[in-house]
């Protein structure tokens, strides 16, 4: 995809991170995560690092709150390097947080205790939940290793972790907006040269849709625009074509598992078990099946 139209701010910001950058939004996220029900955003202290010369390290949100540093990822790509890149992440946290101490004294001093998650919404498929540990990206495996960081990666693609939904609208919400998005931007023909207009028309539609269906609707009503140039720069055009071909893949394997599934309902076990092992047989047993299921349906 051709990127010399896009606008390239110094911080390329995400949806995820413009709607969760909100105190009250934020809270209520870390409301259903935990099962609690605090009520006060101002609470709350937001120091989210947005660009770093230390590493190149950034992240979507950092909190403290309830005596906890909250740091928030959200990644279209599984990445079980995050351990590592939080480490990082939250070693320049706290290195700001505890500036002003001397950890030289005697005194112990307290810092707010880490909790990491990440929000994945990528087409590879995934579990609802899924857990990184640091210990796993070591050479030399110990049982109780010295250093461990633990983060808990969250499946919010529509569809998946319907209670945590349930309990933060605007996660649910942000779930339903990027199915919205993938929607339309898989009906962009495989062959066009220059996507940035059909990237950002589907966008366009997306959240035209969104307004009208009462979803998100203020938030796109005021950064509209930046929704769709951030979502234009994160788009991945190879992931789309990816996405094409993980659906179709999966199609394929559908309907293969019920044309087999016909076979046998049909006391053809031996039809079935060599349409498993020849492709040729296998194309003639679906075009037959593909028959008798169009009479069916007639």
């Amino acid at each position: 995809m051709k990127q010399d139209n896009l606008i390239t701010p110094k911080y390329k910001d995400t949806t995820f991170r413009m709607l969760f950058n909100d105190k009250k939004v934020l809270l209520s996220l870390y409301n259903a995560l935990n099962g609690t029900d605090y009520d006060n955003p101002d609470d709350m202290i937001i120091n989210t690092i947005g660009d770093s010369t230390f590493m190149k390290v950034k992240n979507d949100v950092s909190f403290i709150f309830n005596y906890e540093l909250g740091i928030f990822e959200h990644q279209s790509t599984p990445c079980p390097n995050m351990p590592l890149r939080d480490l990082f992440y939250v070693a320049k946290l706290l290195k700001s947080i505890t500036q002003k101490d001397d950890l030289y004294r005697s005194k112990l001093i307290k810092i707010p205790s880490p909790k990491f998650f990440v929000f994945y919404n990528g087409t590879e498929p995934m579990e609802d939940k899924k857990v990184y540990k640091l210990s796993e990206q070591f050479e030399k495996h110990e049982e109780s290793p010295d250093l461990e960081l633990i983060v808990t990666l969250i499946n919010v693609n529509e569809g998946h972790n319907p209670e945590l939904m349930a309990a933060c609208e605007t996660l649910k919400n942000y779930s339903i907006f990027v199915a919205i998005v993938r929607k339309y931007i898989k009906e962009i023909p495989m062959e066009t040269e220059d996507t940035d207009e059909p990237i950002k028309d589907a966008i366009e539609k997306a959240i035209d849709e969104c307004i009208n269906r009462g979803i998100l609707k203020d938030f796109f009503e005021k950064r509209r625009k930046e929704v769709v140039e951030m979502e234009m720069w994160d788009y991945d055009e190879e992931l789309h074509y990816k996405t094409i071909a993980q659906e179709k893949y999966e199609d394929g394997v559908e309907n293969a598992m019920d044309m087999l599934n016909w076979l046998l309902e049909q006391g053809r076990e031996v039809d079935m078990k060599k349409a498993i092992s020849d492709k040729e047989f296998m194309k003639k047993m679906f075009e037959e099946y593909s028959e008798a299921k169009k009479a069916s349906i007639c």
